[in-house]
């Protein structure tokens, strides 16, 4: 089918607003060789597109649970997609969860958004076929915040999660459904998303463990994203053992697509036999400005200082120390987030200039569906495009540049550390889980201030990719709290360990 080729009119629009000024000599030449440039596209749209192949596999939709059968709202959709003859695997018997922004071919998938509400993925995310060849069962689409866009847990389209401690608390987000369908048992292992604390944001509310694996270990194809440099996906469970497992599956280089987060070559120990050993002997730095910060509860530093002397009593070496530039991670975080982040969303979850999958049909929806129901997006995500298209359109990115170039000295501050010690340690979240925030149309500014109010410790890590994980530590008055220890890049293992070490002798 041929292009429609664009009128005069359109090529004066886009000469204005990309400041080309345009002679009308030069429009009349310009329009018959734009033509001859798009007869190339012509002929591109004829060969067919390369298929990803997918596991053959019984795949049913489901349908979404009533509120009766799953009052704290974590599923978006029941579903059953296994391998077809039952392959066996470490995840024979396990029934796993994944969150609403990871395709699953057949499985409707909207990123808890009314923008997506009607998209049905072609393709299958690198770790669900990996999943699937390990005999898992893919048993529920699990509710998030809107387009991830919150760590609260409460921006969702379906509604907000609740925790299941306090049902009238939040359970912390994007991954809330990741998070309470574990906590009950639902399903038995999750995959969450992390771009700002969202995996280890609702572990410690909700009171199970969630790792975010080092950046690029577990590759990210088939998902969808907010800024390359920000993206992980990990697993999250009530016990370590299970988050291992799952690891063990999930993680290692694509070899069927390349994922331009990833490195030439990746390591992949077998990390449930490592969770032997326990602390003894490793070095914990407890990182003072991880604690007694403007969001901090005082109950909660107390609780997560208690972890560290636990620690201690079992072996480990631990030491205060400080990192000034853990200060610098909200403000650098905040930037590539918004910037980076609503760049995506307006490209259809995709950048130009690497060499990675591209996923056309979503590319197509994403961006029809901001033309059509822009209107539709959480109050949080509108605010974040305010923000994203008025310091692109008014600074250029300039402020983006300067926020990748701090991140880099932001990781550069964490490799020393981890040059003297095995693992950091401090509180996952300042707070404990606060009351659901009202909705928008009742309170729009507190629906919105509850939403990133605990990224503090979480995002640092997100910029410097180094694994971390959140480990149930101690109740504060009925509300779970999360200890996070941290890692140098590429030893989940470790981290691992001494969240088993920690988990297991509580």
């Amino acid at each position: 089918m041929t292009l429609r080729r664009p009128s005069h009119v359109d090529l004066i629009d886009i000469g204005d607003r990309y400041y080309l000024d345009l002679t009308e000599a030069e429009l009349e030449v310009m329009s018959e060789m734009v033509a001859a440039v798009l007869a190339g596209y012509d002929e591109l749209d004829q060969y067919p597109d390369p298929v990803r192949a997918v596991v053959p596999a019984v795949r049913i939709p489901g349908e979404r649970p009533s509120p009766d059968e799953d009052p704290l709202n974590g599923i978006v959709r029941r579903c059953s997609v296994k391998a077809v003859g039952g392959a066996r695997g470490a995840l024979s018997g396990k029934a796993i969860g994944v969150k609403d922004t990871i395709c699953v071919a057949g499985i409707p998938m909207s990123c808890a958004s009314r923008l997506l509400y009607d998209f049905v993925p072609d393709v299958d995310a690198t770790i669900v076929t990996r999943i699937l060849k390990a005999g898992g069962h893919i048993t529920a689409v699990l509710n998030t915040d809107d387009f991830a866009f919150s760590g609260g847990g409460h921006t969702s389209v379906y509604g907000p999660g609740r925790n299941p401690a306090n049902p009238k608390h939040a359970p912390g987000g994007s991954s809330n459904g990741s998070a309470t369908a574990v906590a009950t048992g639902q399903v038995d292992i999750s995959l969450g998303g992390d771009q700002g604390g969202s995996i280890r944001i609702p572990a410690s509310w909700s009171g199970i463990a969630g790792l975010k694996p080092t950046h690029g270990l577990v590759p990210y194809t088939g998902i969808v994203g907010f800024d390359q440099t920000i993206d992980h996906i990990g697993p999250m469970a009530k016990k370590v053992e299970d988050v291992a497992l799952l690891l063990q599956v999930i993680a290692g280089k694509d070899d069927t697509c390349i994922d331009p987060r990833q490195p030439d070559k990746i390591r992949v120990p077998k990390y449930v036999d490592e969770l032997k050993g326990g602390v003894k002997g490793l070095k914990i730095a407890v990182v003072k400005e991880g604690f007694g910060t403007p969001e901090s509860m005082p109950a909660v530093d107390k609780a997560v200082k208690a972890a560290a002397a636990y620690l201690k009593s079992k072996g480990a070496n631990v030491k205060e120390i400080s990192v000034p530039q853990h200060l610098m991670g909200v403000p650098i975080w905040n930037c590539i987030a918004i910037e980076g982040g609503i760049d995506s969303f307006y490209h259809g979850h995709t950048a130009y200039q690497h060499k990675g999958y591209y996923n056309p049909r979503l590319i197509s929806a994403m961006s029809r569906a901001i033309k059509t129901n822009g209107g539709d997006f959480s109050p949080t995500a509108k605010l974040g495009a305010l923000v994203g298209h008025y310091m692109r359109e008014q600074y250029h990115g300039v402020f983006y540049a300067r926020a990748q170039n701090l991140s880099r000295a932001l990781t550069a501050a964490y490799d020393r550390v981890f040059e003297d010690f095995d693992l950091v340690l401090m509180p996952t979240t300042p707070q404990s889980a606060h009351k659901l925030p009202a909705m928008p149309e009742v309170d729009r500014r507190e629906h919105i201030a509850q939403a990133l109010n605990m990224v503090r410790n979480t995002a640092v890590f997100d910029l410097t990719g180094h694994p971390s994980i959140s480990v149930p530590c101690r109740d504060v008055k009925g509300l779970p709290v999360g200890l996070m220890l941290t890692g140098a890049h590429f030893d989940d293992a470790t981290v691992l360990r001494a969240a088993h070490a920690y988990q297991s002798g509580r």
